[in-house]
C-alpha cells in the first residue's frame, strides 16, 4: 500500500474533481452546439437541432419546390402574350402592356406574402396557402381554356385566330390567371427567405452556405422556367394551350406535395407582428420631442431593451436620420419608466425599433434604382417575343417557338453563376484581401449589362427592319436575338441574385421577407413603368399616318428606337444608382450579444 502525504492527497483529489468538472462541461458543450443560435425552432415548436433540422436536405427541397412552381407560373407567363393576341384577339401594344401589368401584379402581390408570413403567419403557412392558391388558379384557368376560349378547336396559332369571347368568358379568364399572380407572387419572396432560413448564421459552415443557397435558388428558378420556356412553349405555339396550362398545374400540385413532405424537417422562426405600429411609434415619439436636441454624443441617453422580441437581433445605433433618433431620446421624466421598463411606446421606443425604421429608409433609394432595370428585363417576356414572331424562326421544317428564346437566358444564368461563383469572385478576392464583390458592385455591374441587352436588341431590330421581306415578317434569323438574351440572363446574375442577398442581409430580422419582397416589387414596378412608357411612346410617335414605334405590325414601325430609349434611360438610371450606393450605410447587428444570450439560453434548456 503507497502512503500519500496529505498535500498530495488533496492534489489528487482536485485533479479528479477538474476531470470530471471537465468531462461534464464537455458534454454540455457538445449538447448546447447540437443546437442552432440563430433561434429557430423545430416544426414541434423546441429549439432547432443542427442535425436534425435544416442544412441541405431542407434546402435542397426547396430548391426543387421552386423549380416545379417556376415551371408551373412560366408555363403560364413565357406565352402570355401571344395567348392574349392569338386567344383573345389583343393587337400587340395591348397584349404587351397587359403582359406588364399582369407581371407588375404578381410581384405586388410579393407584399401581401411578406407581410402575412412577417406579421402572422410565418414563412412556412404563408408558402403553402399562396401554393394552394396557385394551383386553384391554374386549374381554372385550364378549364376555363378548354371548354370556353379555345373555340373553334384547333384555333390559337399563327393562322387561325379565335372567335369573340363573352363578358363571362373574359372575365373567368382574368380571374384564373389573376390567381395564378396572387398565389405565385405571395409565395416567392417567402420561399427564399424561408430557404435562407434552413441554414444558421451563427456557424461558419452554414453561414457560408446560406451564401451560396441564394445562387442556386436563383439557378433552380431559371432551370425550373427551362421547361415551361421549350417544351411547353413549343406545344403551346402550336395552339396546345390546354395541355400546357394542364401540365402547369399538375407541377405546382406536385410541388406543394412536395413542400409539404418537408415538415418535420425544415426549421421555423415566429413572426414577429404587424411592423406597421412598432414604425408609426417612431415617428410619432419623435414628433412629441421634435424640440430635443440629441448631439452625436449622448449615445448614452438613448434608451434600448436588454431582448428585442419583436426584430429579433439588436441593432446597434447608427449616424444619419438624427431626427428619428429622438424617439429613443430618454428624457427625465422618462428615465425611471425605461429602467423599469413601463414606459409608453408611442413616447420612447428602443435603439433598435428606431433603427428599423433607419434601415428601410436607407434601402429606399437602392431599391428606386433597381426599377428601371426591371424595364428592360421585362422586355423579354414582352417585345422580345413580338420580335422574335416577326422574324424567320424556321430551321427546315421545324419553326421555333419564339418564347422558347428565352431558354439562352437560363442557359446563361447557369453558365454566369459558376463563372461568377468558381472564376470572377475567387479573382476578386485575391486581389482585394479576401473580399469579392459586394452585392452592390453586382448590382451596379447588372444594370451595365441590361444597358447592353438593349443596345444589342436595338442593332438586332435595325437590321431584322432592313431584311423585311413583306408586311409581317423578315428574312432575318430568330438566333440574331441570342447575344440580347445572354446579356441580359448575365445581368440577372448580378443584379437579382445580388438584390435578393442584400436586402435579405440589410433588412431587419423581423422583416426578412419584406426584404426579399423589395426585390419582386422593384419587378412589380418596373412592369407598370414599362407598361406607362409603351402608353408614352405609342401616343407620341402616333402622328399623322405613322402607327407608332410598336404596332401590331412590327415591320411598320420602330421598336429599335424604344430599346435605345430604354437604354438612355439605363444610362442615367447607373449615375443615380452609383451616388446612392456610395451614400449607403449598411445596418450593424449586436452579433455578439446575440450569439451570448442564446448560448446561455440554450445552456439553460439542457
Amino acid at each position: 500500500m503507497t502512503n500519500k502525504t496529505p498535500s498530495s492527497y488533496i492534489m489528487g483529489c482536485l485533479n479528479l474533481c477538474k476531470k470530471d468538472t471537465t468531462t461534464v462541461m464537455e458534454g454540455r458543450t457538445k449538447e448546447v452546439e447540437d443546437y442552432t443560435l440563430d433561434g429557430s425552432t423545430d416544426w414541434q415548436g423546441h429549439p432547432a437541432r443542427r442535425g436534425r433540422t435544416g442544412t441541405w436536405v431542407s434546402g435542397n427541397l426547396i430548391l426543387v419546390n421552386q423549380g416545379l412552381a417556376t415551371l408551373a407560373f412560366f408555363g403560364v407567363a413565357v406565352n402570355l402574350v401571344l395567348f392574349l393576341t392569338r386567344v383573345m384577339g389583343q393587337d400587340n401594344a395591348d397584349a404587351a402592356n397587359n403582359v406588364s401589368k399582369w407581371t407588375g401584379t404578381v410581384y405586388m402581390f410579393s407584399l401581401v406574402g411578406a407581410f402575412l408570413s412577417d406579421s402572422y403567419w410565418g414563412r412556412y403557412r404563408t408558402c403553402a396557402v399562396f401554393q394552394a392558391i396557385l394551383v386553384l388558379g391554374l386549374g381554372l384557368l385550364s378549364l376555363t381554356s378548354y371548354k370556353f376560349l379555345l373555340s373553334p378547336s384547333g384555333c390559337g396559332d399563327e393562322q387561325l385566330s379565335c372567335g369573340s369571347h363573352s363578358s363571362f368568358h373574359e372575365a373567368l379568364f382574368y380571374l384564373a390567371v389573376y390567381l395564378v399572380a396572387l398565389g405565385y407572387g405571395g409565395y416567392q419572396p417567402n420561399i427564399a427567405t424561408f430557404g435562407a432560413d434552413q441554414f444558421d448564421e451563427g456557424d461558419p459552415k452554414e453561414g457560408r452556405s446560406k451564401i451560396a443557397f441564394f445562387s442556386y435558388f436563383y439557378l433552380a428558378l431559371n432551370l425550373g422556367s427551362l421547361f415551361s420556356n421549350t417544351v411547353l412553349g413549343y406545344y403551346e405555339n402550336e395552339a396546345l394551350w390546354t395541355l400546357g396550362f394542364w401540365a402547369s398545374a399538375g407541377s405546382a400540385t406536385l410541388a406543394l406535395i412536395m413542400f409539404l413532405c418537408g415538415t418535420t424537417r425544415y426549421r421555423y422562426f415566429k413572426p414577429g407582428g404587424n411592423p406597421f405600429p412598432r414604425f408609426c411609434q417612431v415617428f410619432v415619439a419623435a414628433m412629441r420631442k421634435w424640440k430635443v436636441n440629441v448631439g452625436s454624443d449622448e449615445d448614452n441617453k438613448l434608451f434600448e431593451v436588454e431582448e428585442y422580441s419583436k426584430g429579433g437581433r439588436k441593432i446597434l445605433h447608427t449616424e444619419g436620420f438624427r431626427f428619428l433618433d429622438k424617439a429613443a431620446f430618454k428624457t427625465s421624466e422618462e428615465l425611471n419608466k425605461a429602467e423599469e421598463n413601463s414606459f409608453n411606446a408611442w413616447h420612447l421606443c428602443p435603439v433598435t425599433q428606431v433603427e428599423e425604421v433607419k434601415c428601410i429608409l436607407r434601402l429606399i433609394p437602392i431599391w428606386l434604382c433597381t426599377i428601371i432595370y426591371s424595364v428592360n428585363f421585362t422586355q423579354m417576356a414582352s417585345t422580345f417575343v413580338e420580335q422574335g414572331a416577326a422574324m424567320n424562326a424556321r430551321i427546315s421544317s421545324f419553326k421555333i417557338p419564339p418564347a422558347s428564346m428565352s431558354c439562352f437566358d437560363i442557359l446563361s444564368v447557369a453558365a454566369f453563376i459558376f463563372i461568377y461563383r468558381r472564376v470572377l469572385n475567387p479573382l476578386v478576392a485575391r486581389r482585394n484581401k479576401n473580399k469579392g464583390l459586394t452585392e452592390l458592385q453586382r448590382m451596379g455591374i447588372g444594370l451595365i449589362i441590361a444597358m447592353m441587352a438593349m443596345v444589342s436588341a436595338g442593332v438586332v431590330e435595325h437590321f431584322r427592319l432592313k431584311n423585311a421581306i413583306n408586311e409581317t415578317s423578315s428574312s432575318l434569323s430568330i438566333f440574331w436575338q441570342t447575344p440580347q438574351y445572354i446579356l441580359i440572363g448575365a445581368s440577372e446574375v448580378f443584379m437579382y441574385v445580388g438584390q435578393l442577398e442584400f436586402f435579405n442581409g440589410q433588412a431587419p430580422d423581423g422583416l426578412k421577407s419584406f426584404g426579399s419582397a423589395l426585390c419582386m416589387t422593384s419587378m412589380s414596378l418596373g412592369n407598370y413603368v414599362s407598361s406607362l412608357i409603351v402608353a408614352i411612346v405609342m401616343k407620341i410617335s402616333q402622328r399623322g399616318e405613322s402607327l407608332g414605334w410598336i404596332p401590331s405590325n412590327l415591320n411598320k414601325g420602330h421598336l429599335d428606337k424604344f430599346y435605345y430609349l430604354l437604354a438612355a434611360l439605363t444610362a442615367i438610371d447607373f449615375a443615380a444608382y452609383i451616388a446612392c450606393a456610395k451614400l449607403y450605410r449598411p445596418v450593424k447587428f449586436e452579433e455578439s450579444d446575440e450569439d451570448n444570450s442564446n448560448m446561455i439560453s440554450l445552456e439553460m434548456r439542457v
